[in-house]
């Protein structure tokens, strides 16, 4: 029944299905190897930049650290007996503010 529904252009379909594929010489075949060699370079690229700015964020972070010791040690010890000599200076205190407010950003940045 299917066979008689059939007009000019499905038998003219069915006869290219039929036919030979065509011969490509290798093309498919080097698009298929430059397609994977590019999903290989955008797997690659995201961790060698991660591994660079490690390396130049290395110095920085060890300056930070040593200046975050540094200011450990100006915390008094004796917090219960604070009097106005033992407290940091308003510039000190200000810039700890803006560090604060600096790592809140940082950190609101590397959510989105």
């Amino acid at each position: 029944m299917v066979d008689r529904l059939k007009d000019n252009e499905d038998k003219l379909l069915e006869s290219l299905f039929r036919s030979d594929p065509v011969s490509d010489n290798g093309f498919s075949r080097k698009i298929i190897s430059e397609i994977k060699r590019r999903i290989w370079i955008r797997r690659l690229t995201l961790p060698a930049a991660f591994v660079v700015g490690a390396a130049i964020a290395v110095k920085p972070l060890s300056q930070l650290a040593v200046t975050f010791s540094k200011l450990l040690t100006l915390i008094p010890t004796n917090v219960g007996s604070l009097s106005l000599g033992n407290l940091p200076q308003t510039s000190t205190v200000i810039l700890g503010g803006l560090l604060l407010a600096g790592m809140i950003m940082v950190t609101n940045m590397l959510e989105e």
